[in-house]
């Protein structure tokens, strides 16, 4: 554990350190100002003890008294302008570095294949992108600024306390802090504890959350109502508690500078008092100190807050390291920039899961002219959608390779790749936004009219026009004021709108009924002139006019043909083929 922590301290260090090296002179400017500020801060002291010991003595009245004066008032406006510079010069920067690891974040996130997202939790990657970003922002801003403002006046206060008054009252009224330092040490090793288990009891609360909303319908269609409310009760108040246990430690830093403090006000009040009696130390001077010595109280909590930031910092950097760092579950090292559609062909792919010792894909072979249309059937987890995803990239086969026009799918980049595929999943997923801004999310500058022919291919523009506001009808997160069809046709019309060559639909007219999926087939026949088609479907009919047809089962290829010499083979095909014409035959009488 010690040398994770380590690691991730160093990591979090040069993190700092390269963004400090991008944005040396916006750092440089809030450093001078402060410097500016440390100084006069340490000059109103000795300023005041002047003008003290100037009036014990009578010799400060009149206008040289109200010079003095005047002085201290125009340092304390400069101190007030300096601050507000500095502090938009610092955070000016540090918002960047925010900026800066959410879009890498982000960036990283939308690279990662379906492997990588089975082991996180949306709400915790959510928290990372907000709570854990956030603190290594004020660990690159308030932390870097305030150890260099505590570290500087620190500095000069000790100087202008020993050099400038007395060095043995300097000496005496500094033997409490290391005490102070050895207790701020005990203290950060909990802070860093106890700000990890409050972000990730937030990230597990956050994720309770997402899901509770997003599975809404199941929650409420079973009646789990009750155990919903009381899991996020549970989390909620294990998320306080952590949040305060953090807090609480944090706070601990304040009782030590205080009794640091109390400590060295008293040696400096006693011995100050017995060289002031001795005639070895003025009023003024005395005075001096003591308002230095208040002083201190800055670059003691400037410590305190340092620590607590950096150790929050490092808390959530040893959360967000793995997730930036983690490798792509699909490289992206292809490097043809274009693709110029041609034959599909796949030769001898296979293919497992992840921790799963069974092949989804074994020794698939197949070659499909541009133009075709593929169909792809076989049993529920016969290796349908696992191909359909490799056509895509989102993993890589085990053995054999895909080709496109005689390249390498890997040799593409991903960009060209997938810019080329228009694919309707299993599950459509829709956007919280208008059913117009659905259709047209892979074309946004597509016209009115090109959104309405795209959706009556889909078989779904009837359906839009009677919702309460056409196509401008919001449908909610994922959808949800659609129907399961619906949503499928949606998805349809939007690939179909994208024009792309190659058509990938995985099962995507299984919540249709029979008779709109003739006729999205019928409109499909249309639309899909010069452009390569691959359909997988447990519904023969959809794949009934397909150029040649798959017939996959526990991975292997077991059939292959035009539907007609399927049929005639009288293999798995045939016999699924006239169960499924049957029960159509049924349903309809």
């Amino acid at each position: 554990m010690a040398d994770q922590l380590n690691e991730s301290t160093i990591s979090l260090y040069r993190l700092i350190g390269r963004f400090l090296q991008r944005h040396s002179a916006s750092y440089a400017s809030a450093a001078a100002m402060l410097a500016g500020i440390a100084c006069l801060t340490v000059w109103i002291p000795r300023q005041i003890g002047q003008v003290v010991d100037g009036l014990v003595a009578r010799q400060l009245v009149g206008a040289a008294l109200f010079q003095e004066l005047a002085w201290l008032v125009l340092a304390g406006i400069a101190v007030y302008f300096l601050r507000v510079g500095w502090r938009l010069r610092l955070f000016a920067a540090a918002y960047r570095l925010g900026v800066e690891l959410r879009e890498r974040l982000y960036s990283r996130l939308a690279l990662q294949g379906a492997h990588f997202f089975q082991g996180q939790r949306t709400g915790d990657l959510m928290a990372m992108g907000t709570n854990d970003i956030d603190a290594v922002e004020m660990a690159a801003g308030e932390a870097m600024l305030a150890g260099f403002d505590g570290t500087l006046t620190l500095v000069l206060i000790v100087a202008m306390m020993s050099l400038g008054v007395d060095w043995r009252l300097a000496a005496f009224a500094l033997l409490p802090f290391p005490f102070m330092a050895l207790s701020f040490w005990w203290i950060s090793r909990h802070v860093h504890e106890a700000w990890r288990l409050s972000l990730d009891t937030f990230g597990a609360l956050n994720d309770h959350v997402q899901e509770t909303l997003s599975g809404v319908r199941t929650v409420r269609a079973l009646g789990l109502q009750a155990r919903s409310e009381a899991q996020f009760s549970a989390l909620a108040s294990a998320t306080a508690d952590a949040s305060f246990d953090a807090q609480r430690w944090e706070a601990t830093y304040e009782p030590a500078v205080g009794f640091t403090l109390s400590a060295a006000t008293v040696l400096t009040l006693g011995v100050g008092g017995w060289l002031v009696w001795h005639g070895e130390l003025t009023v003024g001077q005395l005075t001096s100190f003591s308002l230095y010595l208040g002083q201190l109280i800055w670059p003691m909590f400037a410590a305190g807050w340092v620590l607590s930031l950096l150790e929050r910092g490092k808390a959530a950097w040893s959360r967000l390291q793995p997730v930036l760092d983690a490798p792509l579950s699909v490289d992206d090292h292809g490097t043809v920039p274009a693709l110029v559609p041609g034959p599909l062909a796949v030769r001898g792919v296979s293919f497992s899961y992840p921790g799963q010792g069974k092949p989804a894909l074994h020794d698939v072979s197949m070659e499909l002219a541009p133009g075709r249309t593929l169909g792809l059937v076989g049993p529920t987890g016969s290796g349908k959608s696992t191909l359909l995803r490799l056509f895509l990239r989102h993993h890589a086969p085990a053995g054999g390779t895909l080709e496109w026009n005689g390249v390498e799918l890997r040799d593409y980049t991903l960009a060209a790749l997938r810019g080329a595929i228009a694919w309707v999943p299993q599950e459509a997923f829709l956007f919280s936004a208008s059913v117009a801004e659905n259709i047209a999310l892979g074309r946004p500058d597509a016209t009115r009219e090109q959104i309405e022919d795209a959706a009556k291919l889909a078989a779904v523009h009837d359906d839009i026009l009677r919702l309460p506001q056409g196509y401008e009808t919001p449908v909610g997160e994922r959808g949800v004021t659609l129907s399961g069809g619906q949503r499928q046709r949606v998805a349809i019309a939007r690939a179909l709108l994208v024009d792309a060559p190659l058509l990938l639909l995985d099962d995507a007219l299984s919540a249709v009924d029979t008779e709109t999926e003739a006729r999205i087939l019928a409109h499909l026949r249309q639309a899909r002139v010069g452009r390569t088609v691959i359909i997988a479907s447990h519904r023969l009919s959809a794949v009934a006019d397909a150029d040649h047809t798959l017939v996959l089962r526990d991975g292997h290829l077991v059939e292959q043909g035009s539907h007609a010499s399927l049929v005639a083979h009288n293999g798995w095909y045939a016999r699924q083929w006239r169960y499924q014409q049957l029960q159509a035959s049924l349903d309809a009488s």
